[in-house]
């Protein structure tokens, strides 16, 4: 397959911006989803997973920029009930219960892909779950309990996490990562290492100098200097780490 990067960005688009209702066991939840409607054949699927302070319009705009590049991106709403954040107190309670509990996060993960998958739009063959912060997080833990995704990114993201499912990862795993992150320190970057090894996960660390916690997010440096977090946006590292996101991709949709 050729690269979406460059046979999609140059080329004008129609983007098409929908509202997708789900629900898992009781909750109700609303997915945003973006695709190119020029494109007259199914696109390849990206699941999005928000930071902590959920599905809010910084997510929405880079599902954008995924379909933007001939991708079917789908930002999920793991929280349900469109529940979001502005400051980190409320974003710390929604957070924690998908913390603790990976399998409900799973099956909030599962129940959107599930929606997805029905759409028309949808090429399932090579699906891709990626997430910011918390959703980075999130995603690997996915890629690590066995969800149908074959590949996860992760962008500034934890990177301990649950117990392997088999103790076997077969989804390629791209990690984003800020050598400056006050809240990931140098025993948890060798600790994931040590795990990826020890699976023999397909793995790529890609790591971002000067670059803090949330690093991709062009609001971070005024909600950390509001909430006195060590959070910053660094645009160098934003702009590396997204050429670093399309070649994996890229490779991804290339392999068999």
């Amino acid at each position: 397959m050729k690269s979406l990067h460059n046979e999609y960005l140059s080329i004008a688009t129609n983007i098409k911006e929908d509202r997708i209702e789900y629900q898992c066991v009781e909750v109700n939840m609303t997915g945003f989803l973006a695709y190119d409607a020029s494109l007259p054949y199914k696109k390849p699927l990206i699941i999005l997973i928000h930071e902590w302070w959920g599905l809010n319009d910084y997510i929405k705009s880079r599902a954008r920029q995924f379909a933007h590049l001939g991708y079917c991106a789908f930002a999920i709403d793991i929280y349900g009930n469109g529940q979001v954040a502005d400051n980190p107190t409320d974003a710390g309670k929604l957070a924690e219960p998908f913390y603790k509990d990976t399998l409900m996060t799973k099956a909030h993960f599962d129940a959107a892909l599930e929606k997805v998958v029905s759409l028309e739009v949808a090429d399932t063959r090579k699906t891709i779950a990626l997430g910011y912060c918390f959703g980075g997080g999130m995603a690997l833990n996915m890629a690590r309990l066995g969800a149908n995704i074959h590949a996860a990114v992760s962008i500034h993201g934890s990177l301990s996490g649950v117990s392997k499912i088999n103790n076997k990862i077969n989804a390629a795993i791209l990690v984003c990562h800020g050598e400056d992150d006050k809240f990931i320190d140098e025993a948890e970057v060798q600790g994931f290492k040590a795990e990826m090894k020890a699976v023999g996960a397909e793995y790529y660390f890609k790591s971002y100098a000067g670059a803090t916690h949330a690093f991709s997010n062009p609001n971070a440096t005024a909600m950390g200097e509001k909430f006195n977090l060590p959070i910053a946006y660094n645009e160098l590292a934003d702009k590396e780490s997204w050429k670093d996101i399309i070649h994996f991709l890229d490779q991804v949709l290339k392999s068999e």
